[in-house]
């Protein structure tokens, strides 16, 4: 595996969810900067050493609601 993929998202009760997408992977924190360094620890803690991904893409979802 090359990349793994973790969608993103506002937590209801403030910060972010990270869900990897084809493993099983969550984590959480408050800020961006929390968020980076707790998907890389989850990542490294799941895959045995020398078989993790080459890459860690975040991809960010944000809902929007505008008026009709």
């Amino acid at each position: 595996m090359t990349e793994i993929v973790f969608v993103i998202e506002h937590a209801l009760e403030g910060g972010y969810t990270a869900r990897a997408l084809g493993q099983s992977i969550f984590t959480e924190a408050d800020t961006e900067a929390q968020l980076r360094v707790a998907v890389q620890d989850a990542v490294h803690c799941h895959f045995d050493e020398g078989t993790s991904p080459k890459v860690i893409r975040l991809h960010f979802v944000r809902d929007e609601l505008l008026a009709a």
